[in-house]
């Protein structure tokens, strides 16, 4: 078996309506489809929750649970915010620039570009609290290469001494003055 792709990608949601109105809004996705029942099909609990779907592009599909009965959500407090989050690959940096712009002129919070020299970030919060990123691929074939050679060594290593690798430093590094 090989997967062919993902098909959806669900997270939950404080407020269905509200956050199928914020992606179509804010990231531009046509929601696709809603499916509510009072009973989860696959446990067959009592649960009533409405499931919206909105399309991201190229099949992709990113999925919300509104769950009234059950206890606010949270976050999980062990793993830090940046951490758990959803980056969605936006055409150009012309493109990640004009979003941040649009975000920003609907007061959301944005932080970025920040730089990951094979792609340009930036991140934001959703109405439910997830973290997002948009991001806009910057590297080239030689870097890709550079980083496909070295990712099984820095596997090996980061397993062995749970300490980060030096195999892609060059990635956060400031090159030295007249090497840009």
């Amino acid at each position: 078996m090989k997967i062919k792709q993902i098909h959806h990608v669900a997270y939950r949601c404080i407020d269905a309506k509200q956050t199928v109105e914020w992606y179509v809004k804010h990231l531009n996705m046509d929601f696709v489809l809603a499916i509510a029942e009072n009973e989860v099909p696959s446990t067959k609990a009592p649960d009533p929750y409405m499931h919206v779907f909105l399309d991201a592009g190229h099949g992709n599909v990113l999925a919300f649970f509104e769950l009234p009965t059950q206890a606010p959500m949270d976050r999980d407090r062990n793993t830090p915010a940046w951490v758990q989050h959803l980056a969605l690959e936006v055409e150009s940096m012309d493109e990640l620039l004009a979003a941040k712009e649009r975000l920003v002129a609907a007061g959301i919070d944005v932080l970025g570009p920040v730089n990951h020299t094979i792609f340009k970030s930036i991140y934001f919060f959703d109405p439910n609290g997830h973290r997002l990123e948009l991001a806009a691929n910057t590297g080239t074939p030689e870097m890709y290469k550079k980083l496909d050679d070295v990712k099984w060594e820095m596997l090996e290593e980061w397993s062995k001494t749970r300490k980060a690798p030096r195999h892609a430093a060059w990635m956060h590094e400031t090159p030295a003055e007249g090497q840009q």
